[in-house]
């Protein structure tokens, strides 16, 4: 299949994908759950309810930590009275454009949030004293700094305990630091690229965002600027909270993107139905799945933008300025995808088998190639909506039999229920990762049997649309095999069933 990548060559500068937004949560894992919390006091000679008294000092610890940083700096700190009074980052912005873009601290902002806190609670029919979770609100201090690495980044610090933090920085802010050191000439547009000396260089940096270098730096602006976190002898957990991965296909030209992306966005939104965000995203669906999905279409002063989710999970369409075509993952939950690693069991034991995604900053490496195959399954599916002629021919030669070693095998008819069953269920999202086997076919073909699937399979293998893993029974489709069952499908449903309806009378 050609990619838009490939068929715009000429008009396409160059194709970057990059980490975007980025939102860590830092977390004290020996007191940030009741029972832990307890412990500590309870080790330390403090009573459960006076466990307010025990926090106030640490507040009122970090009020005066952060006044004396804004002094040192000389910053005011910025009470925000109205959340949603304005957006923090057109503010940074305008701070930044007096200011300069040195390396330091650019602002404080400082608001009223909810956060989480413990309250004592005694229970009279066991006569014990407990902590409880509640909803809490406090103050909380939001800094804002260009690191001269990471760019700007800021951390967000709450005054009560358990003093849960929240740290955001960009990817294209770090790769642009990247690209001035290594002396590749560049123009950002926004938070991404509108020219790059070196698109194969730069995506060799991109590639290779430092995990073990952020995770030290974030450890040392945890002890900036929540220094009280030293008294609870241990150091912070990250975890990703939000993560985006971005794929951007830069035009040369406005003229050029302005008509694609217009039919690109305004069919897609007809197009993709929930198993197709499910194959995106390399998940099935299954009558126990309880996930929210859907498309939103929203019309922005910068232009349009399709959404597809699933679950914590969404892709993007949109363009920046008519220049750039992004197609965007965002996860709010990285556990949503599954992968092979390693699993400690409670016994001590450990196995290596496709377990959940975990949480830690670390996964950033892992979880980039899930989210880089689920950006180019959608650009798959983008492409041939574009230009559904290239696999036209395809389909056609479908239907006609084909001969293989002195017999005959026959064709495929999309009209057919049985065979329109066969494709849908190749367009399964688990095994366009993971590959299908005879009895996994069969579960979903419950009427047919063994022999008959692996009749089928024999056939599809002949007319090109699949290819069988070596010594093994897994087969997976292949790139022609993915091209002629999508489109086969979308001029089914996009084409002929709208031309025909109303045009026959309904049965009776």
């Amino acid at each position: 299949m050609a990619l838009l990548t490939d068929r715009y060559a000429a008009q396409i500068a160059g194709v970057l994908s990059c980490y975007d937004r980025i939102v860590i949560t830092g977390t004290l894992t020996n007191v940030c759950f009741p029972e832990g919390m307890e412990t500590f006091l309870r080790m330390h000679g403090q009573r459960l309810f006076d466990y307010p008294k025990f926090a106030e000092p640490l507040r009122e610890a970090i009020r005066h930590n952060a006044e004396e940083i804004a002094r040192e700096n000389g910053l005011e700190i910025e009470f925000i009275r109205s959340v949603g009074a304005f957006r923090k980052e057109e503010r940074i912005q305008g701070i930044l454009a007096q200011r300069g873009t040195q390396p330091g601290l650019v602002h404080i902002f400082s608001a009223m949030e909810p956060c989480p806190a413990f309250t004592p609670w005694h229970d009279k029919a066991s006569g014990k004293t407990t902590l409880r979770y509640k909803d809490g609100k406090c103050l909380h201090y939001s800094f804002y700094f260009l690191d001269p690495e990471f760019g700007l980044c800021y951390l967000r610090v709450p005054t009560w305990a358990p003093f849960r933090l929240q740290f955001y920085c960009n990817g294209y802010n770090w790769l642009a630091g990247q690209l001035r050191q290594e002396g590749i000439a560049y123009e950002q547009l926004d938070n991404t690229f509108r020219t790059i000396a070196d698109f194969s260089q730069a995506q060799a940096l991109a590639d290779a965002f430092p995990i073990e270098r952020l995770h030290r730096a974030l450890d040392g602006w945890a002890t900036r600027y929540c220094p009280v976190a030293a008294q609870f002898g241990t150091t912070y957990h990250w975890s990703l909270m939000q993560v985006e991965y971005a794929t951007d296909l830069i035009f040369h030209r406005q003229a050029d993107l302005r008509p694609l992306y217009h039919t690109l966005v305004h069919t897609a939104i007809h197009a993709v139905k929930p198993d197709h965000v499910a194959t995106f995203l390399g998940r099935k669906l299954t009558g126990n799945d309880r996930d929210e999905l859907g498309n939103d279409f929203h019309t922005r002063i910068q232009g349009a933008c399709l959404k597809h989710h699933m679950g914590p999970v969404a892709i993007k369409l949109y363009d920046k300025q008519a220049l750039v075509l992004r197609i965007g993952t965002t996860v709010n939950d990285v556990a949503f995808f599954r992968h092979h690693r390693t699993v400690e069991h409670h016994d001590g034991t450990s196995e290596t088998k496709l377990a959940p995604m975990q949480k830690t900053i670390y996964s950033l490496a892992p979880l980039r190639e899930v989210l880089v195959a689920a950006n180019r399954r959608y650009l798959a599916f983008l492409s041939d909506l574009a230009d559904p002629a290239a696999g036209v021919d395809r389909v056609e030669r479908l239907a006609e039999p084909v001969r293989h070693d002195e017999r005959s095998y026959r064709g495929f008819n999309l009209f057919d229920a049985s065979d329109l069953a066969l494709f849908l269920a190749l367009t399964r999202g688990e095994w366009q990762i993971s590959g299908f086997r005879n009895a996994a076919l069969r579960q979903v073909l419950p009427n047919r049997s063994g022999p008959q699937v692996s009749r089928l399979l024999k056939c599809l293998h002949v007319h090109g649309l699949i290819k069988k893993v070596g010594h093994t029974y897994k087969y997976y489709l292949t790139q022609a095999g993915q091209q002629v069952v999508l489109t086969a499908l979308k001029l089914r449903d996009l084409v002929v069933i709208p031309s025909l309806a109303g045009l026959l009378p309904a049965s009776p």
